[in-house]
């Protein structure tokens, strides 16, 4: 597993607590070096450095420690120490959902720009729609444990198919209050079942509101029925790919 591991790195939720406060920066984003067995301690050094400048860091942070740098910069030092391998896989696990809004904004900048210049895949894990819309090239929507619905960012925003994700997207403010007014809201009622009980049939169908008899007894399958990419786990998606309509909403409840 061991060159396996090499490909696949993760940056985590809250850069406060994934990074080792008894380790220097240089400890850090060198780790991977190390626990790989990578060149000589001289050669991590200068990669080190070299990453830390890619991410937008002096070179010369090796030396300090994470309690005296901001939740930015230690997340960018996060997503160093998961780059400096090179992986062919990055996990970002809400990689913003613990920084302010102004930081928020470069470090999706940053993410775009170093997947475009190293190559690598991303598997971008967030309830930031807007993140998901700035970021994803597809996107895949769950519920409980499972994925109801996935598709181009185009598509699952333009025209949602899952009720799920039509309540989703219905729920995103837009910024011209004259187009927010005309739009159509539903706001889901009730509570999600445990994830480690679901219920039997569609998972959804506890808060669906177009549920029918066979939506609470047999599981739906994640079809295309169209025959594209727009997948949907849903028994009421019509047979070209038509969305089922919530109550309130006079068409599937995207956003353009």
């Amino acid at each position: 597993m061991r060159p396996l591991r090499r490909q696949m790195h993760i940056v985590f939720q809250d850069p406060y607590s994934s990074l080792n406060p008894r380790m220097t920066v240089g400890e850090i984003v060198g780790g991977p070096l190390v626990h790989h067995r990578i060149g000589s301690r001289r050669d991590a050094r200068k990669r080190v450095a070299e990453m830390l400048e890619r991410v937008g860091l002096r070179a010369d942070l090796q030396d300090r420690y994470p309690h005296s740098l901001s939740g930015g910069q230690r997340q960018r030092i996060a997503i160093a120490r998961a780059l400096v391998l090179g992986p062919t896989l990055l996990v970002a696990d809400e990689p913003i959902s613990a920084l302010d809004a102004s930081v928020q904004a470069s470090m999706l900048n940053l993410l775009v720009d170093l997947q475009r210049e190293m190559q690598f895949a991303c598997l971008f894990i967030t309830h930031d729609l807007s993140a998901a819309q700035f970021l994803a090239d597809r996107i895949a929507v769950m519920y409980l444990g499972q994925i109801v619905e996935t598709g181009t960012r185009e598509a699952i925003f333009a025209a949602p198919r899952h009720p799920y994700t039509q309540s989703l997207l219905s729920a995103v403010l837009i910024p011209d209050p004259v187009i927010q007014r005309q739009r159509g809201r539903f706001v889901l009622t009730g509570d999600p079942p445990s994830p480690l009980a679901p219920p039997a049939g569609c998972r959804f169908h506890t808060r669906c509101p177009i549920a029918v008899e066979r939506c609470r007894t047999e599981p739906p399958e994640l079809l295309e029925p169209a025959g594209g990419t727009h997948f949907a786990r849903c028994h009421l998606v019509g047979p070209n790919g038509e969305p089922p309509l919530l109550p309130g909403l006079a068409e599937p409840a995207g956003v353009a």
